[in-house]
């Protein structure tokens, strides 16, 4: 047999390809599969830098696909932890309502909870939630007991070795980059930045370059992958203490993001984050890092410039912030008014990957197609990582149809 021919191949090494690998050779233990990943280890980018946060579900459109496999993800995924003893802890998490403005929109996620099916949500008055998390000032808000923090990474790479437990010949190659691919009538032809494979089926899972990938297989697609940086803060050790779990803030529906919000990591760190500020370079995590090609891309973009036209104030804000942690501080002391500037120290960044539309609206839900002989992950915003399992189950359900497995 030849060893560079595989029944699929999977594009991505972040926790959604990962996983629906996984899911893949779980159903289909005999097919040989193949997973490239650029980079030298696998959850490198999105994946290893989120906030770790199991979600709940709340703020999805109930129905939507993102919705739904938030819910079945999470409970998967919790599942998978315990099974396999990836560090994980179901700790809770609170949405803090700091003014009257904000309790419009927190009964219209409350109401989302319920009907997206979330367990033992509840809305709790501030002396409840000042029991909860006594260092947070607020007029009330809700309790999501089945919010959680894992590790990520752990999962992603604990599902990699479960791949190959399944199937010796099936293959992870790391810090290969696909550069092109042909199709033929019976396989198709993936060239790397090292060599080349044959493959009757390809995956893609992208993440920040899902959009470019899906362009190089002639897929027509108006819609193009922005990336927006995300800044942390961690708590002081001597700090640490004015955190117990999770702490989200009401989330402004005039805005694209969450808000900054307080995370217990389960290395035992508090994250604050993180800002959203549009990158310049899509994997790039320090401030100034630029790519000519990333901005040029971004910027001769419609969708990009109506975004920050319908958004100036807090596009402008968010970059302010950025910049200086007496702003950054301000946001936090929102939530945790006791909190000081030696309180805080600069943490690590993220960089998400946001599927717009040239109208400058996020595409909200996950978008998963099918083109030719492959199939695309287009959208995996937050909660994909959470959802990584059901995402999983979806692009096997895809490829048993498209694919014609048996």
């Amino acid at each position: 047999m030849n060893s560079f021919l595989f029944d699929i191949t999977i594009v991505g090494g972040g926790i959604v390809g990962v996983a629906s690998a996984y899911k893949l050779q779980q159903k289909y233990p005999k097919l040989k599969l193949l997973l490239v990943e650029k980079e030298r280890e696998l959850a490198f980018h999105q994946t290893g830098r989120n906030s770790g946060v199991i979600h709940s579900g709340l703020y999805y459109k109930p129905g939507s696909l993102r919705a739904r496999l938030c819910s079945d993800g999470r409970k998967q995924l919790v599942a998978f932890a315990k099974k396999y003893k990836v560090r994980h802890d179901v700790c809770g998490k609170v949405v803090a309502a700091t003014n009257k403005n904000e309790l419009p929109y927190l009964d219209k996620i409350f109401s989302n909870g319920i009907q997206n099916n979330i367990e033992g949500i509840e809305k709790i008055n501030a002396a409840q939630l000042k029991e909860i998390e006594p260092f947070v000032e607020s007029i009330g808000g809700i309790r999501v007991p089945c919010t959680g923090i894992i590790d990520f990474k752990g999962a992603t790479k604990t599902m990699a070795d479960a791949i190959l437990g399944i199937q010796q010949q099936s293959k992870i190659v790391l810090g290969e980059e696909v550069i092109g691919y042909k199709h033929d009538a019976e396989f198709s032809t993936i060239k790397t930045s090292k060599q080349s494979y044959s493959s009757k089926h390809i995956v893609f899972c992208g993440g920040l370059q899902a959009d470019r990938l899906a362009k190089k297989d002639k897929l027509k697609l108006k819609q193009r992958i922005v990336g927006f940086r995300g800044d942390y803060y961690n708590l002081t050790e001597s700090a640490k203490y004015k955190v117990k779990h999770l702490i989200y803030p009401v989330p402004n529906p005039a805005f694209p993001f969450l808000g900054v919000h307080f995370t217990r990591m389960v290395n035992g760190d508090i994250e604050c984050g993180p800002n959203a500020v549009l990158s310049f370079k899509r994997e790039g995590y320090r401030k100034t890092d630029f790519s000519w090609s990333d901005s040029y891309n971004a910027l001769t973009y419609s969708g990009t410039w109506n975004l920050l036209r319908n958004h100036s104030t807090f596009a402008l804000n968010e970059y302010r912030r950025a910049f200086s942690k007496a702003l950054f501080l301000r946001t936090l002391q929102t939530l945790i008014p006791s909190l000081t500037s030696e309180d805080i120290v600069p943490g690590r960044s993220g960089v998400r990957a946001m599927l717009l539309k040239e109208n400058g609206e996020m595409h909200e839900d996950f978008k998963i197609v099918y083109n030719r002989k492959s199939i695309h992950v287009l959208n995996a915003p937050s909660p994909a990582a959470t959802a990584c399992l059901a995402i999983g189950d979806q692009i096997c359900k895809m490829a048993t149809n498209y694919f014609n497995l048996n």
